[in-house]
């Protein structure tokens, strides 16, 4: 199963919380991490594109790209 890392910014708790609850909502994802501390979130998800679930961390308005 394809795994996608990202990097977010995260400020608090809140910040990661708003990442954490769109992840949760999203049909298709099988597993994540948000890491606060690392400012990373990690994907797993076999119907999904990096693409689409990135687009969808950014509707949080957090900044966010795909980890290099």
């Amino acid at each position: 199963m394809p795994v996608y890392k990202y990097d977010v910014t995260m400020t608090c708790s809140g910040c990661s919380g708003a990442v954490t609850r769109v992840l949760t909502k999203l049909e298709g994802v099988k597993n994540f991490d948000v890491s606060l501390e690392t400012q990373k979130v990690t994907v797993e998800s076999d119907s999904l594109s990096e693409q689409e679930i990135l687009e969808k961390i950014q509707k949080t308005g957090k900044a966010a790209k795909v980890a290099a």
